[in-house]
């Protein structure tokens, strides 16, 4: 059972990326969902997919968001493409969300990694 989404916090980063307060190296952006490169790579191609509403994680998903997910999972495929992935099969990308603290959740506002590219990666 989902838990409802929070108030986006003052201090929630990703808020404000999305909001552009904070600059980033922005990959997409529609009125629901902003998509952004991750600061810190673990891969050639490495991004975040984050709705722009504050959901606080996975934990707090409901059906009310599931319109909203599967957009963005079906656009993950064409965003990793145009960032350099090479396509299926020979190619490809990982999608990971991680949630809560012992899912290894740092930043508690819902975001997708998707990352490519040649292999090894730094992490995964």
């Amino acid at each position: 059972m989902s838990q409802p989404a929070s108030p986006a916090p003052d201090n929630c980063i990703f808020c404000k990326i999305a909001a552009g307060k904070i600059p980033s190296r922005k990959v997409y952006e529609d009125e629901d969902i902003f998509a952004f490169h991750d600061i810190n790579p673990w891969a050639p191609v490495h991004f975040l997919m984050i709705p722009k509403a504050h959901i606080a994680s996975m934990a707090q998903v409901g059906q009310e968001h599931e319109a909203l997910l599967g957009r963005m999972m079906a656009l993950a495929p064409r965003l990793a493409l145009a960032e350099g992935c090479r396509p299926y099969p020979e190619g490809g990308f990982r999608i990971v969300t991680n949630t809560g603290a012992e899912g290894g959740q740092e930043v508690h506002h819902l975001h997708v990694h998707v990352m490519g590219g040649p292999r090894p990666w730094l992490k995964g």
